[in-house]
């Protein structure tokens, strides 16, 4: 079973790139942000990868870093979602963004995606909600544009203020989807006071 590859990047498809490895060359289906993460042909490139092995072919699917391939077999355990929309999820969101649409429950967000309709938008911000509170991608993931700006105490704000939320009694999952709601409205400089109050309102709601 391969599980990751290094070697030189030898050429680049639509979905797919061939790395030489020791004059060997393994076709590996990637999603559009990983192709953009890439270096020019010839480059050097370290990929992680999921082997799938069927009856009728052996597929590669390569990824940037652990995390894209965690979310890549996550994305798979609900039905309706295969390789080609999870890799589709993948090349429209980061792994931050999608830990910020599961926990907002954002199933428009998800319908943007080629083959992601409203039922399996729903099943997916649905079954993964608790999964993903448990992850370890951090307390509370910010949007693309926040979590650029967002600092360490921010951070550990919103870990802070869910951490608050479950000893009042309330499960991960949903004081995790208040928080991160809470903090797309606040920003990335609210104190853990603000994040917990408006948590509270956002499950009161």
């Amino acid at each position: 079973m391969i599980a990751k590859l290094t070697g030189k990047l030898d050429e680049i498809g639509d979905d797919w790139v061939i790395v030489d490895v020791g004059g060997v060359g393994y076709l590996v289906f990637c999603s559009g942000r990983s192709l953009r993460n890439l270096p020019e042909k010839g480059g050097i490139v370290s990929l992680h990868i999921e082997t799938h092995v069927r009856e009728d072919h052996i597929h590669l699917y390569g990824f940037e870093s652990v995390a894209a391939r965690s979310w890549f077999n996550l994305l798979q355990t609900v039905q309706g979602v295969g390789a080609k929309v999870a890799l589709g999820i993948l090349s429209l969101y980061s792994g931050d963004e999608l830990t910020q649409i599961v926990a907002a429950g954002d199933k428009t967000a998800l319908t943007r995606v080629s083959g992601v309709g409203p039922k399996v938008a729903g099943r997916i911000t649905a079954e993964l909600k608790d999964k993903v509170a448990k992850m370890d991608l951090g307390p509370v993931a910010f949007s693309a544009e926040v979590s650029a700006t967002a600092s360490k105490p921010a951070q550990t704000a919103a870990g802070d203020a869910v951490s608050a939320l479950v000893n009042l009694g309330y499960g991960r999952a949903d004081a995790f989807g208040a928080v991160a709601a809470a903090a797309r409205t606040l920003g990335p400089e609210a104190s853990v006071e603000a994040l917990i109050t408006a948590g509270l309102k956002e499950l009161a709601a």
